[in-house]
Protein backbone atom coordinates (compact mmCIF):
# COMPACT_ATOMS: atom_id res chain seq x y z
CA UNK A 1 0.00 0.00 0.00
CA UNK A 2 1.34 3.62 -0.94
CA UNK A 3 1.53 6.26 1.48
CA UNK A 4 -1.09 8.91 1.15
CA UNK A 5 0.55 11.87 -0.39
CA UNK A 6 -0.39 15.93 1.14
CA UNK A 7 0.40 18.73 -1.05
CA UNK A 8 0.92 22.42 0.06
CA UNK A 9 0.67 24.76 -1.75
CA UNK A 10 2.31 28.20 -1.77
CA UNK A 11 1.36 31.92 -0.94
CA UNK A 12 -1.77 32.88 -3.46
CA UNK A 13 -1.32 28.92 -5.14
CA UNK A 14 -4.09 26.34 -4.79
CA UNK A 15 -3.97 22.35 -6.36
CA UNK A 16 -2.87 23.72 -10.07
CA UNK A 17 0.51 24.16 -8.53
CA UNK A 18 0.93 20.17 -8.43
CA UNK A 19 -1.49 19.55 -11.54
CA UNK A 20 1.87 18.24 -13.66
CA UNK A 21 2.69 15.53 -11.00
CA UNK A 22 -0.70 14.41 -9.93
CA UNK A 23 -1.68 12.49 -12.55
CA UNK A 24 2.14 10.68 -12.57
CA UNK A 25 2.09 10.07 -8.90
CA UNK A 26 -1.48 9.35 -8.21
CA UNK A 27 -1.35 6.02 -9.78
CA UNK A 28 -2.01 3.48 -6.60
CA UNK A 29 -1.77 6.55 -4.67
CA UNK A 30 -4.47 9.05 -2.38
CA UNK A 31 -3.67 12.38 -3.03
CA UNK A 32 -4.73 15.66 -0.85
CA UNK A 33 -4.02 18.82 -1.26
CA UNK A 34 -3.98 20.77 1.56
CA UNK A 35 -6.58 24.12 2.62
CA UNK A 36 -4.27 26.75 3.68
CA UNK A 37 -6.12 30.19 2.81
CA UNK A 38 -9.22 29.75 5.55
CA UNK A 39 -6.79 30.50 8.50
CA UNK A 40 -4.25 33.23 9.61
CA UNK A 41 -1.80 31.12 11.88
CA UNK A 42 0.40 28.35 11.01
CA UNK A 43 -1.05 26.47 13.38
CA UNK A 44 -4.31 26.41 12.29
CA UNK A 45 -3.86 25.49 9.03
CA UNK A 46 -1.98 22.83 10.20
CA UNK A 47 -4.73 21.45 12.63
CA UNK A 48 -6.71 21.72 9.34
CA UNK A 49 -4.73 19.77 7.06
CA UNK A 50 -4.14 16.92 10.28
CA UNK A 51 -7.97 16.61 10.62
CA UNK A 52 -8.93 16.23 6.72
CA UNK A 53 -5.49 13.92 6.51
CA UNK A 54 -5.23 9.90 6.59
CA UNK A 55 -3.19 8.80 9.56
CA UNK A 56 -0.07 8.54 7.96
CA UNK A 57 1.10 10.97 5.09
CA UNK A 58 4.11 11.93 2.93
CA UNK A 59 4.06 15.58 3.04
CA UNK A 60 5.10 17.85 0.53
CA UNK A 61 5.08 21.46 0.46
CA UNK A 62 6.18 24.33 -2.03
CA UNK A 63 7.58 27.85 -0.23
CA UNK A 64 4.70 28.83 1.81
CA UNK A 65 3.56 24.58 1.89
CA UNK A 66 6.89 24.41 3.50
CA UNK A 67 6.31 26.54 6.84
CA UNK A 68 2.80 24.46 7.23
CA UNK A 69 5.23 21.19 6.60
CA UNK A 70 7.35 22.45 9.25
CA UNK A 71 4.05 23.07 11.32
CA UNK A 72 2.83 20.03 10.82
CA UNK A 73 5.83 18.07 11.77
CA UNK A 74 6.16 20.02 14.86
CA UNK A 75 2.38 19.10 16.18
CA UNK A 76 2.56 15.44 14.84
CA UNK A 77 6.07 13.70 13.47
CA UNK A 78 4.52 10.71 13.88
CA UNK A 79 2.32 11.07 10.99
CA UNK A 80 4.65 12.00 8.24
CA UNK A 81 6.13 9.05 6.58
CA UNK A 82 8.53 11.34 4.66
CA UNK A 83 8.99 15.22 3.78
CA UNK A 84 9.62 17.22 0.55
CA UNK A 85 10.51 20.59 0.83
CA UNK A 86 10.15 22.78 -2.32
CA UNK A 87 11.40 26.41 -2.70
CA UNK A 88 11.23 27.38 1.12
CA UNK A 89 13.02 28.10 4.05
CA UNK A 90 13.41 26.64 8.08
CA UNK A 91 14.56 30.42 9.24
CA UNK A 92 12.26 32.23 11.14
CA UNK A 93 10.21 36.25 9.85
CA UNK A 94 11.90 38.71 10.82
CA UNK A 95 11.05 42.63 10.52
CA UNK A 96 13.18 42.48 6.88
CA UNK A 97 11.38 39.87 5.89
CA UNK A 98 8.21 40.78 7.18
CA UNK A 99 8.39 44.57 6.16
CA UNK A 100 7.36 43.70 2.24
CA UNK A 101 4.79 41.35 3.40
CA UNK A 102 2.93 44.24 5.38
CA UNK A 103 3.21 46.50 2.54
CA UNK A 104 1.60 44.25 0.06
CA UNK A 105 -1.31 43.29 2.78
CA UNK A 106 -1.76 47.18 2.89
CA UNK A 107 -2.55 47.01 -0.46
CA UNK A 108 -5.27 44.11 -0.94
CA UNK A 109 -7.00 45.14 2.07
CA UNK A 110 -6.90 48.79 -0.26
CA UNK A 111 -8.62 47.00 -3.24
CA UNK A 112 -5.04 46.24 -5.12
CA UNK A 113 -4.58 42.69 -5.12
CA UNK A 114 -3.98 43.25 -8.82
CA UNK A 115 -1.37 45.00 -8.38
CA UNK A 116 0.22 42.97 -5.98
CA UNK A 117 -0.54 39.94 -8.24
CA UNK A 118 2.18 41.50 -10.54
CA UNK A 119 4.33 42.50 -8.40
CA UNK A 120 4.98 39.10 -7.16
CA UNK A 121 5.24 37.09 -10.63
CA UNK A 122 8.35 39.51 -11.15
CA UNK A 123 9.98 37.00 -8.35
CA UNK A 124 8.20 33.82 -9.07
CA UNK A 125 9.58 32.54 -11.73
CA UNK A 126 13.22 32.71 -13.70
CA UNK A 127 13.89 35.44 -15.39
CA UNK A 128 13.66 33.67 -18.71
CA UNK A 129 10.09 32.27 -18.20
CA UNK A 130 8.62 36.39 -17.19
CA UNK A 131 7.16 36.58 -21.41
CA UNK A 132 5.89 32.97 -20.77
CA UNK A 133 1.76 34.20 -21.02
CA UNK A 134 0.73 30.41 -20.33
CA UNK A 135 2.38 30.26 -17.09
CA UNK A 136 1.69 33.76 -16.16
CA UNK A 137 -2.05 33.27 -16.73
CA UNK A 138 -1.82 30.28 -14.52
CA UNK A 139 -0.12 31.65 -11.99
CA UNK A 140 -2.55 34.67 -12.10
CA UNK A 141 -5.45 32.28 -11.82
CA UNK A 142 -4.62 30.52 -8.93
CA UNK A 143 -4.10 33.84 -7.17
CA UNK A 144 -7.98 35.06 -8.04
CA UNK A 145 -9.10 31.96 -6.77
CA UNK A 146 -7.07 32.48 -3.48
CA UNK A 147 -8.46 36.37 -3.08
CA UNK A 148 -7.44 38.72 -1.62
CA UNK A 149 -8.68 37.93 1.45
CA UNK A 150 -7.16 34.42 1.37
CA UNK A 151 -4.13 36.06 0.37
CA UNK A 152 -4.04 38.28 3.63
CA UNK A 153 -4.59 35.30 6.14
CA UNK A 154 -1.86 33.34 4.27
CA UNK A 155 0.46 36.58 4.97
CA UNK A 156 -0.34 36.72 8.34
CA UNK A 157 0.29 33.67 8.96
CA UNK A 158 3.78 33.61 7.38
CA UNK A 159 4.72 36.72 9.21
CA UNK A 160 4.49 34.74 12.18
CA UNK A 161 6.80 31.94 11.44
CA UNK A 162 8.88 30.20 13.66
CA UNK A 163 12.46 28.94 12.96
CA UNK A 164 12.31 25.38 12.01
CA UNK A 165 15.97 24.28 11.46
CA UNK A 166 15.90 22.65 14.99
CA UNK A 167 13.11 20.12 13.86
CA UNK A 168 15.55 19.13 10.81
CA UNK A 169 18.51 18.06 13.26
CA UNK A 170 18.88 14.65 13.37
CA UNK A 171 15.63 14.12 11.11
CA UNK A 172 15.20 10.08 10.05
CA UNK A 173 12.35 10.40 7.54
CA UNK A 174 13.16 10.48 3.97
CA UNK A 175 13.52 13.61 2.76
CA UNK A 176 13.23 15.65 -0.43
CA UNK A 177 14.80 19.38 -0.57
CA UNK A 178 14.63 20.61 -4.03
CA UNK A 179 14.68 24.27 -5.12
CA UNK A 180 14.98 26.38 -8.24
CA UNK A 181 18.93 27.08 -9.11
CA UNK A 182 17.46 31.02 -10.44
CA UNK A 183 15.16 31.14 -7.51
CA UNK A 184 14.77 34.75 -5.96
CA UNK A 185 12.56 34.05 -2.86
CA UNK A 186 13.95 31.16 -1.42
CA UNK A 187 17.59 30.97 -2.96
CA UNK A 188 19.79 27.81 -3.08
CA UNK A 189 21.55 28.51 -0.02
CA UNK A 190 18.13 28.01 2.15
CA UNK A 191 17.97 24.79 0.32
CA UNK A 192 21.87 23.97 1.47
CA UNK A 193 21.34 24.83 4.60
CA UNK A 194 18.39 22.58 5.38
CA UNK A 195 19.86 19.30 3.41
CA UNK A 196 22.43 20.11 5.65
CA UNK A 197 20.87 20.13 9.13
CA UNK A 198 18.98 17.11 7.93
CA UNK A 199 22.37 15.20 7.18
CA UNK A 200 21.59 11.98 5.75
CA UNK A 201 18.49 12.12 5.57
CA UNK A 202 18.26 14.40 3.12
CA UNK A 203 18.76 14.56 -0.69
CA UNK A 204 19.27 17.99 -2.42
CA UNK A 205 18.16 18.59 -5.90
CA UNK A 206 18.62 22.33 -7.91
CA UNK A 207 17.05 22.44 -10.68
CA UNK A 208 18.76 24.63 -13.26
CA UNK A 209 17.16 27.62 -15.12
CA UNK A 210 14.29 27.26 -12.69
CA UNK A 211 12.79 30.07 -10.43
CA UNK A 212 10.61 29.56 -7.04
CA UNK A 213 7.76 27.72 -9.07
CA UNK A 214 9.85 24.80 -10.04
CA UNK A 215 6.57 22.61 -9.80
CA UNK A 216 5.17 24.50 -12.67
CA UNK A 217 8.93 25.53 -14.34
CA UNK A 218 9.95 22.45 -14.58
CA UNK A 219 7.56 19.66 -14.41
CA UNK A 220 8.91 16.78 -15.45
CA UNK A 221 12.34 16.90 -13.26
CA UNK A 222 10.17 17.36 -10.48
CA UNK A 223 7.87 14.93 -10.86
CA UNK A 224 10.82 12.63 -11.01
CA UNK A 225 12.33 13.36 -8.30
CA UNK A 226 9.14 13.14 -6.31
CA UNK A 227 8.72 9.80 -7.62
CA UNK A 228 12.34 8.54 -6.43
CA UNK A 229 11.59 10.44 -2.54
CA UNK A 230 8.26 8.54 -3.16
CA UNK A 231 9.62 5.01 -3.62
Amino acid sequence: MKDPLVFVPGLSCNAALYAPQWSALADGRLILVADHARDDSLGAIAERLLAAAPPRFALCGLSMGGYIAFEVLRRAPERVTRLALLDTSAKPATPETNEPRAQMIVLAEKGAYDNVTTLLWQRLVAPARLTDEPLRLLVRGMADDVGAEGFVRQQKAIMRRPDSRPLLAGLEKPTLVLVGEEDAITPVTEAQEMAGLAGGAAELVIMPRCGHLATLEAPEPVTGALARWLA
